[in-house]
C-alpha cells in the first residue's frame, strides 16, 4: 500500500494534513500530482506533498512556497 500524506501550512502556522492510502503506485502517483497541480497556484504560504510505502519508508516528496518573491 503507498500513503499520499498532503501537507498545508496557513498563515498563522497551523497546519492540514489531509492522508490518503491506495493499493497500487499508479493510483497513489494520480494523487500527489494533482496535490502538487492545485499547490502549484495556491495562496498557503507552503503546500506540500508526500508519497510513502505504508511501513513508512519515504518514496518521494515536493514542495511549493508562495509570498515570498
Amino acid at each position: 500500500m503507498i500513503v499520499v500524506l498532503e501537507i498545508q501550512v496557513f498563515e498563522d502556522g497551523k497546519m492540514s494534513t489531509p492522508c490518503y492510502a491506495y493499493d497500487n503506485r499508479n493510483s497513489a502517483e494520480q494523487k500527489y500530482h494533482s496535490i502538487l497541480s492545485s499547490a502549484s497556484v495556491s495562496k498557503l504560504p507552503r503546500h506540500s506533498a508526500v508519497m510513502l510505502t505504508d511501513d513508512g519508508y519515504y518514496i518521494k516528496s515536493e514542495s511549493y512556497e508562495h509570498g515570498g518573491e
